[in-house]
């Protein structure tokens, strides 16, 4: 893949990132401020909805040039499960370390954790492992 190519792809997963992370930061604010369930729990469940928004964007969207939408969405999605839950738990455990060391408001520690997380374990994963080119004896093998 060329590097400006790279790059545009680059661009697109983190349009499609902040489209599901907003919708996730959303929920859990929602979820903690209304509802008053913990902000750790609510991280996970703004996740779970977010990341459904986020796998339909990338497979059908961000990561086209892969030919995510042609390998199997069963595959994928398990995948993808996995990366997600990792990336619930970096996001709970950090924000809640950050919000007690710091001693600052989970609001803002989400974001900073979110920042990392997103750039380095979410993106890495989703572009090299779930939503990957398959190789030519794979897409042989679908055939």
């Amino acid at each position: 893949m060329s590097k400006k190519k790279s790059v545009f792809v680059f661009a697109k997963a983190q349009v499609s990132a902040f489209t599901g992370g907003l919708l996730d930061y959303t929920v859990m604010i929602l979820c903690t401020e209304l509802l008053h369930i913990h902000y750790t729990i609510s991280i996970a469940i703004g996740g779970i909805i977010g990341a459904v928004l986020n796998f339909s964007v990338n497979r059908y969207w961000t990561f086209t040039d892969n030919k995510a939408s042609k390998s199997p969405v069963g595959f994928q999605l398990v995948k993808f499960v996995f990366v997600v839950a990792g990336s619930i738990v970096l996001k709970s455990s950090g924000t809640y370390l950050f919000t007690n060391w710091l001693k600052l408001d989970y609001k803002i520690t989400r974001i900073m954790v979110d920042i990392i997380v997103s750039l380095g374990f979410n993106y890495v994963l989703q572009k090299y492992w779930v939503f990957r080119k398959p190789q030519v004896k794979e897409l042989q093998q679908q055939n």
